[in-house]
């Protein structure tokens, strides 16, 4: 049995790439249609991702355009959005709806600091599961006696060193999502 190095980086980019995802989901300075992204609308009896019911583009830096396909549906896009908690207040205009983008204050921009650190954490946990994943994999190898001591010492150092690469590259995504965040 050997170790799939491979297979544990791949897992752990999965890592990186969903943190990349939910810190463009962040709200900063600027508007962009990824800010929506998390919220779902009722819709035909089912929870559905916004832009399954409707088209999102940014006509201008500070407001969000949210065009409607079905009229019935522009309440439901209206209440989703207004009960997603993004501090977003709809503007409805017939099947669209505008979505200006308030200045943000001091304390909103430590609450979506917040918000990044736990964005974070949650990789970083993605992370340290790939270790111990493939820490066991090691372990179960050499008490199968497919490898030594030394050869699980050596390939243990390995995985660690995967691992410490993969937290250092999310803190420093975070460092740059931390400064872009303040940035007044």
């Amino acid at each position: 049995m050997s170790l799939d190095y491979n297979d544990l980086q791949r897992r752990m980019d999965g890592a990186i790439s969903a943190f990349k995802h939910d810190l463009a989901s962040l709200r900063t300075g600027r508007a962009s249609s990824n800010l929506l992204d998390p919220i779902h609308v009722q819709a035909y009896g089912s929870a559905m991702p916004i832009n399954q019911v409707a088209t999102v583009s940014v006509p201008e830096p500070r407001m969000i355009s949210v065009s409607v396909w079905d009229k019935s549906m522009v309440g439901a896009v209206d209440r989703a959005i207004r009960e997603a908690n993004l501090g977003f207040n709809p503007i409805v205009d017939g099947t669209n709806l505008r979505i200006p983008l308030p200045e943000l204050n001091e304390q909103r921009r430590k609450e979506l600091v917040k918000i990044a650190h736990g964005y974070a954490e949650n990789a970083k946990v993605a992370a340290r599961h790939v270790r111990r994943d493939g820490m066991e994999a090691l372990k179960k190898a050499e008490k199968d006696g497919d490898i030594s001591q030394d050869d699980h010492r050596v390939k243990s150092d390995k995985v660690q060193k995967l691992t410490d690469d993969t937290i250092s590259q999310i803190d420093s995504l975070l460092a740059g999502k931390e400064a872009e965040i303040m940035q007044v």
